[in-house]
């Protein structure tokens, strides 16, 4: 019978998830409302955006190539509390930043805390957590972390709102003041969530499994019996205790037979997650709707929408996954979101099919002082104008539409310093119903994704890979899995503006059916399973 005390303890637990989670997707999603007053009072390059979008996904990536192994030579409750640490410090960088390079350094440090967060919470829960409510408390972790994205984006919407209604004032030296302090508090907001967690690491018990592997065996028990009754906690320490070695014992090969299965298997739904392109959807949700249609301020506001359905299916997923098991959610999930980025591309398709190369045309208005160019419709259809440029600060893109308050594309020369035209792209403006049903599509990609390998995703990671190598094999695989999304965040706006949004969504779409066929045909069902009952079906 489980006690109070048990009960409590996983209450604290489950908590310390949540807070882990949280922290990990608000770091994700305050981004996608800044970027739309970043380059408002610093001036930043197509690249150099794309480059700090990318570069929470580039920080992540060095962290998981050693916060595994830090993990099992620190404890898995220590590196956490690094990670908080490293967090706190990096949202001071950013609050102050005044230049690209403090921008990327704090980015960069976000990005090397999450990875830590995103490798050790799973593990820890894994490994203190009971079979039977494994499966729940991971889909915590990422149920928190769906939270942490829709908080992030209405916090980004409240902003958005409030420098909307300083531009209707008219007060252009008001205006970039407020667009300049916007973007600073989204940050510093972060710091909510990065000091709960932190307080939330000084309470748990370092993992048991950890503890045990280290031969400290009474405290390995101790640990336990706060999550399991005592009688459950003997019977699990002798099972914990004959399937990982002594302290002295060498450690096994990951590329052994027995584990390079789970260990591959693991790797490729890692990556093949991100290459759903759910990371640069979160991140770009405000940038893409805004192409879409939308102004500003219902871009901002549909993209809190859209991160509301993330946390509704991610809370169903929460019910479902130690019912209806892993495998059934994987292929429910990537088949939606198969259709859903297939729908995204037709809507795409509709307006960027009719868009002309204007790059002479806009050559020629290319005067001394650089670009004025007043967009006006054609035919009496709204027209949208961008332009990719280089004036010596590197290469940029900015847009305007005639039905836009300010319809005017204006880009300053600087003296000494070439400037030059890229390309110039110009169509229909997108409809507000054209947002409108990216809006719908976008929802139900968010909602496939997060009843499926949303939840899955962190299970997958820490219940295939064997006990021995678990750490160093997860951290491994979170190289991939971030390796992936800084690629694709990378080449993000880049991409979009010269093949278009359609083509992207087509290829993540192509990447989500070997996601698929893999869950379909290939991975092993874990519910109810125990670490050490997983790892022995990998060794018949």
């Amino acid at each position: 019978m489980t006690t109070p005390d048990v009960a409590r303890y996983r209450i604290l637990l489950l908590t310390m998830a949540a807070m882990g989670g949280a922290l990990y997707g608000y770091d994700l999603g305050i981004i996608g409302a800044a970027l739309l007053y970043l380059d408002k009072s610093i001036v930043l390059s197509i690249t150099q955006l794309s480059l700090i979008v990318a570069a929470v996904m580039a920080g992540s990536t060095l962290s998981s190539l050693i916060a595994g192994v830090c993990a099992d030579w620190l404890g898995r409750r220590t590196v956490a509390i690094l990670a908080g640490v490293l967090f706190l410090f990096s949202v001071l960088i950013m609050c102050f930043a005044n230049n690209f390079t403090f921008l990327l350094c704090g980015r960069l440090l976000q990005g090397l805390s999450g990875g830590m967060v995103a490798v050790v919470i799973p593990l820890y829960l894994a490994e203190c957590l009971p079979a039977g409510v494994r499966g729940r408390g991971t889909a915590l972790f990422q149920l928190a972390l769906t939270i942490g994205i829709m908080l992030a984006m209405g916090v980004g919407a409240l902003f958005a709102a409030h420098v909307d209604a300083v531009a209707a004032t008219k007060d252009a030296a008001a205006l970039a003041t407020t667009q300049d302090h916007a973007w600073r508090w989204m940050f510093a907001t972060a710091a909510i969530p990065g000091v709960l967690f932190l307080i939330g690491c000084f309470l748990i018990a370092e993992s048991p499994r950890w503890l045990q592997r280290r031969g400290r065996s009474t405290e390995a028990f101790a640990a336990l019996s706060r999550s399991l009754p005592a009688d459950e906690a003997k019977i699990e320490l002798a099972s914990i205790a004959t399937s990982l070695p002594n302290q002295n014992t060498p450690r096994d090969s990951l590329f052994k037979r027995r584990y390079i299965v789970p260990f591959l298997l693991a790797c490729a739904i890692l990556a093949l997650t991100q290459a759903t392109g759910i990371n640069s959807v979160l991140q770009y949700i405000v940038v893409i709707l805004r192409q879409s249609g939308f102004t500003e301020s219902m871009a901002a506001n549909a993209a809190f929408a859209v991160t509301v359905v993330n946390v509704v299916f991610t809370i169903l997923a929460l019910f479902l996954v130690d019912r209806k098991g892993r495998t059934y959610l994987l292929k429910i999930g990537t088949g939606g979101v198969i259709i859903s980025l297939c729908l995204c591309a037709v809507v795409f398709n509709r307006f960027e099919a009719q868009t002309k190369d204007v790059t002479s045309t806009i050559i020629s208005k290319v005067t001394a002082d650089g670009l004025h160019y007043i967009v006006e419709p054609l035919n009496d259809i709204p027209q949208r104008l961008s332009v990719v440029y280089d004036n010596g600060t590197g290469s940029t893109m900015t847009s305007a539409a005639s039905s836009d308050q300010n319809a005017t594309v204006h880009i300053a020369s600087i003296i000494n310093k070439p400037f030059i035209i890229n390309s110039a792209r110009q169509g229909p403006q997108p409809s507000t119903s054209t947002g409108w049903l990216a809006m719908g599509c976008l929802m139900l990609f968010i909602a496939s994704f997060a009843i499926g390998p949303g939840v899955c995703v962190w299970l997958a990671l820490s219940e295939l890979m064997p006990t021995r190598i678990r750490a160093t094999g997860m951290g491994i695989a979170l190289v991939l899995n971030q390796g992936v999304a800084t690629g694709i965040a990378a080449v993000f706006l880049p991409v979009v503006g010269s093949v278009g949004y359609a083509a992207m969504f087509l290829g993540w779409a192509g990447a989500t059916m070997i996601y698929f066929l893999i869950a379909a045909f290939i991975l092993p069902e874990t519910k109810g399973r125990t670490l050490e009952d997983i790892e022995r079906h990998f060794n018949k």
